[in-house]
């Protein structure tokens, strides 16, 4: 780090000496400044890779510092010095485009780790490739992308809204590899998932015996995500008593966990995200707004697929190839008037639905082409699904369902799921084809009245390759 430079603001002497002897045994150059005017002839005069300032200074407030540097310098990560407790103070840097902050008085382990995670940051125009692909060239996916970007190179935690299934997991997981911590784990939990009598044990572990099944020692969501990113996904499905809990491990950087007299020190990303309405739910009472304002210091809206619809030949493109390359085969072309239809489709599922409705349409499809009818809008359609699938896709059109062999008992939906019926009766209806044919899968497709591709998507989903 011989050649990395860093600037020291702060009116303090003893302050000052303190931080250039720490960072000066990380091996780094360091300068210093007094208050904002030297900040700014020091920024004239030399390039620096980062920046560590007070809050309160005598000519002005380092915010305004903060600032500045975003503006003129937005290649130097900069992070601010608060008084202690002050979360509003941090918040208010955050949102400036601080770096980070840290409190007085100074933990210097934590200081010397955030310096270390700034100093990892790369150019703004010489980011990694990023392993999660973020599809599409509108305009809205250009600007995602910017966003995505420059929300890298902060601390800050990030609120990602937008609707069910718009891909909000794939841009926190985006956000994670462009940035300093991409080395680091990415662990994504949906709160909506946990029991609420576990998931303080689930976020900050527990130690043996604490409850009756804790037979050993067990680390929790933090720990497991410590020095890289925990992504919240339904974060407006916590309960009131663990928003309170999750609130004081934002703001100590510690947690607890369970049975322990100790806390334990946490270096994590927040991102959180939730296709519910956080701003309404807090108006009503089910979401602290102390809480609110922690995880939302900077709000990140992933647009609707309606949104970006121009990216759609993109997304099926890609999705189609996935397909393929899954079950095996070419992908199949999609026709001019079933690729309109698409464009011109609401969504209301976003992504999440295009890919099922693919799906669909893969399986459904013949001579390897997609056609409108095989897309399946409509819910009647969709609803209908099943229905159709029993009385035609297994069986040729001209022939009726063979009666149950002699001493077979039918499967009965009331044994179990509607899912796992549908699944048993399609297991032996592709089964006796297969036989009846001597495993010739050409041979049992045409039996069954359906394609070859279809019958190797089947044969997969159901393991019976």
């Amino acid at each position: 780090m011989n050649d990395k430079r860093v600037l020291i603001v702060d009116d303090e002497p003893d302050i000052r000496e303190l931080l250039e002897i720490t960072l000066g045994r990380m091996g780094l150059v360091t300068e210093s400044a007094a208050d904002l005017s030297e900040a700014h002839a020091q920024l004239d005069a030399h390039a620096f890779d980062f920046c560590l300032t007070d809050m309160r200074l005598p000519d002005g407030n380092g915010i305004d510092l903060v600032r500045h540097i975003t503006t003129e310098h937005p290649e130097t990560p900069v992070a601010m010095i608060t008084a202690h407790g002050s979360m509003d103070s941090a918040i208010e840097a955050l949102k400036a485009g601080a770096f980070d902050f840290v409190s007085k008085p100074v933990d210097l382990a934590q200081l010397r780790n955030l310096v270390d995670q700034a100093l990892k940051l790369q150019p703004m125009n010489d980011l990694p490739g990023s392993g999660t692909r973020l599809l599409g060239e509108s305009v809205a996916m250009q600007r995602l992308r910017k966003q995505v970007a420059k929300m890298a190179r902060s601390q800050a935690p990030v609120y990602i809204s937008g609707g069910s299934g718009s891909g909000k997991e794939v841009v926190a997981r985006a956000i994670h590899e462009q940035g300093p911590r991409a080395i680091g784990p990415f662990v994504p939990v949906n709160c909506g998932a946990i029991p609420s009598e576990l998931m303080e044990s689930e976020f900050f572990g527990h130690r043996r015996g604490s409850f009756t099944g804790a037979t050993g020692d067990k680390e929790g969501l933090f720990q497991a995500a410590n020095g890289g990113t925990l992504f919240l996904d339904e974060v407006a499905d916590l309960p009131l008593p663990m928003q309170v809990k999750l609130l004081r491990a934002i703001q100590e950087k510690a947690v607890r966990p369970v049975g322990s007299q100790q806390e334990t020190a946490i270096d994590v990303r927040l991102l959180s995200a939730t296709h519910k309405d956080l701003a309404r739910l807090v108006e009503a009472g089910d979401f602290r707004q102390d809480l609110y304002y922690r995880i939302n210091v900077i709000e990140l809206k992933v647009p609707s697929l309606r949104e970006r619809a121009e990216d759609i030949p993109l997304f099926v493109a890609e999705m189609l190839a996935r397909l393929a390359r899954e079950y095996g085969g070419e992908p199949p072309e999609v026709s001019p008037a079933a690729m309109e239809a698409l464009k011109a489709y609401s969504f209301p599922g976003n992504v999440r639905e295009l890919e099922n409705i693919l799906e669909r349409a893969y399986t459904l499809c013949d001579d390897d082409c997609i056609e409108a009818d095989d897309l399946q809008f409509s819910p009647a359609a969709q609803a209908g699904d099943a229905e159709r699938y029993l009385d035609t896709s297994l069986e040729p059109q001209t022939s009726a369902a063979p009666a149950a062999e002699p001493g077979q008992a039918m499967p009965s939906p009331d044994d179990g799921s509607l899912e796992d019926y549908l699944e048993s009766i399609e297991r032996r209806k592709i089964t006796e084809a297969l036989e009846a044919t001597r495993w010739n899968k050409t041979a049992a497709a045409k039996r069954l009245g359906i394609t070859f591709r279809a019958l190797r998507y089947r044969l997969k989903k159901l393991g019976l390759e």
